[in-house]
């Protein structure tokens, strides 16, 4: 087995400092600084873009083709649309989400000032005042608003706190690590994700394990906004997984256990070759896996290959229950998915021709199969069923 021991304290710890900071898209800042920290207390070297995105270099026995792993660092939230006459605040989402799960939640506005405390709440908030009217008006954002707490009674009011137009609001994730081993928060999606490059990192480190390929680990900023990996990757970057949530539901054959395997999103087949290699390490490793396909689902390798990055893209996914909402995962998925890639990490290259960007022959290129498939012998001779007058 290639597959290294994962610490799933440090996993969980580091997933709960990671919650623990707001990081809605565009307020990335904060969040950044503690990943490149922690990076830095793996003692892994690494570079940071201008906007934000951390790539990790591990160094391998040769540079290229290079492989990237990747997670992405913010979150849903939502940003001051207009300031109300009543002292209340109207919004617009970040990223995609349901207002149904902004109702009731606890946030902060960051203002020109400072930040302030608030709650999100129907325009008719009081069963007292409304009475059944409360269940009765309509869902979305234009039926929520942000009540601050502090003086602010009138549009002035909120002048006057420096809360402004555009103005980022982070929602309060309210983790719950459970006994069982279940983990209920808002921004699993994708601190989950962030935490498991990170105790996968650390346990390649801690073996002193050298894979056979430079390998990047890469947090970007920008995911739910649709630009994530877009801009994250370097040229000699040949082959990207990327680690995020994998919706469980009806009509889905995901999992909250185990590692799910996406073959698919609504951008279309994720690589062949690179799928096929990870169900394979799954399989050899002992590894819980499952696949699905995501219809109404983007991810960091999406955006990567829209973007126009010639890698060979896959997705690997931990199983979550509600997303975009009250999430909840399974430690286990956790620990799957980094088990699965250390193993991929001190995997061999198997498609060496990768490590150029063109050739100018076929010789090398992969192929997949188009054989038929062997079928037990017999059914050929079968008679033909009897023909109905």
């Amino acid at each position: 087995m290639q597959r290294l021991t994962i610490d799933t304290a440090y996993l969980a710890a580091v997933l709960a400092r990671l919650l623990g900071i707001p990081s809605p898209t565009g307020y990335t800042d904060t969040i950044v600084r503690e990943v490149c920290l922690e990076i830095e207390r793996l003692g892994v070297p690494y570079e940071l873009t201008r906007r934000g995105a951390i790539r990790a270099v591990l160094e391998g026995r040769e540079s290229r083709p290079a492989r990237a792993l990747i997670a992405h660092v913010d979150t849903l939230g939502a940003q001051v649309q207009r300031l109300k006459e009543n002292g209340r605040l109207a919004l617009v989402p970040i990223g995609t989400w349901s207002a149904r799960f902004a109702e009731g939640a606890r946030a902060t506005v960051f203002g020109e000032k400072g930040s302030y405390r608030g709650t999100i709440l129907p325009l008719k908030a009081s069963g007292h005042i409304f009475n059944e009217e409360v269940d009765n008006q309509p869902a979305g954002w234009p039926f929520v608003e942000l009540r601050v707490d502090a003086l602010a009674r009138s549009q002035r009011d909120l002048v006057h706190l420096g809360i402004d137009v555009g103005d980022t609001v982070a929602i309060d994730p309210q983790p719950e690590f459970l006994q069982n081993g279940f983990i209920v928060s808002r921004h699993l999606d994708d601190k989950a994700g962030v935490a498991i490059l990170l105790a996968a990192l650390k346990a390649l480190k801690e073996e002193g394990a050298r894979p056979e390929v430079d390998t990047q680990f890469i947090f970007t900023i920008a995911e739910e906004t649709g630009v994530g990996a877009s801009a994250a990757l370097t040229n000699d970057v040949a082959s990207i997984v990327a680690v995020d949530n994998g919706t469980t539901g009806p009509g889905q054959n995901s999992d909250e256990f185990g590692v799910t395997i996406a073959m698919a999103d609504q951008t279309g087949p994720f690589d062949f070759h690179l799928t096929q290699k990870l169900v394979r390490l799954c399989r050899d490793n002992d590894i819980r896996y499952q696949k699905d396909t995501f219809r109404c689902y983007r991810s960091d390798s999406a955006s990567a290959v829209v973007a126009g990055h010639d890698v060979r893209a896959a997705l690997v996914t931990f199983g979550v229950d509600a997303s975009h909402g009250y999430e909840r995962i399974h430690m286990h998925a956790l620990r799957s998915i980094a088990e699965l890639l250390t193993a991929y990490t001190l995997s061999s290259v198997e498609i060496r021709r990768d490590a150029e960007e063109t050739s100018p022959t076929v010789r090398g290129f992969t192929r997949q199969p188009m054989n038929e498939a062997e079928q037990p012998p017999g059914l050929a001779d079968e008679p033909d069923p009897p023909e109905h007058s």
